[in-house]
């Protein structure tokens, strides 16, 4: 069968129970500090690797904006260091935990009121970085894309030119279907099923989607 929108990819790849061993809004801590954390040190990295520099921020009592604002950059890049890139992503760590008290007065405040042009003009952070904060930090009804949207769709003949293209493709059948109050864990749901699906039936660019067509 056809791929005719994103409620049709949605519920196909809901259909493989792809995130039964997953924490409940697939993100590890979700509405929590810890993801604005984790989504800029998973920049080009895998996340085994984030999960060692957050286990070390833990221990150092290092996953607050105050206690990363007050930190000596050669710290947090000792700490983050499994993450790659532990340089840039200190100072981004450091720069973005102080513009949230500057700005926001501390996390509760900024998740609540932070929108995705204020993100958007700190240094060191996209459009897939600041879309997971606002997903999984800030339990906004938006949905993230990557690489694995991407290479999905193409493998049932959408191609896209920009990011925003494959977002909105992603969230207008869904915001059609699920009212306000569910999408953020629609949204959060449906980028974790894509990247369980991908790191299983993807190999290179090219994407499997036999078992998902078997579904629609």
């Amino acid at each position: 069968m056809e791929l005719h929108d994103s409620l049709d990819l949605f519920r196909a790849l809901e259909g493989l129970n792809l995130l039964e061993n997953s924490p409940p809004l697939w993100w590890p801590s979700y509405g929590t500090f810890e993801v604005v954390v984790g989504a800029i040190l998973t920049q080009n990295t895998q996340w085994s690797r984030v999960q060692l520099s957050l286990k070390n921020l833990s221990e150092a009592k290092r996953l607050t904006p105050q206690s990363l604002s007050e930190c000596e950059s050669e710290i947090v890049m000792e700490l983050i260091r499994p993450s790659g890139l532990f340089k840039a992503k200190a100072q981004t760590l450091i720069r973005l935990s102080q513009a949230i008290l500057d700005d926001f007065g501390g996390f509760e405040n900024f998740a609540f009121l932070v929108d995705r042009n204020w993100l958007l003009s700190q240094k060191g952070i996209g459009p897939e970085t600041a879309d997971s904060i606002l997903c999984y930090a800030c339990e906004r009804p938006v949905m993230v894309v990557d690489a694995y949207t991407a290479r999905l769709l193409k493998a049932f003949g959408y191609e896209f030119d920009n990011y925003h293209d494959v977002q909105a493709w992603c969230e207008i059948g869904m915001r059609g279907y699920f009212d306000t109050l569910e999408l953020p864990v629609r949204f959060a749901w449906f980028h974790g099923m894509i990247v369980e699906y991908m790191k299983r039936n993807s190999k290179g660019k090219t994407a499997n989607v036999k078992l998902l067509r078997c579904c629609l």
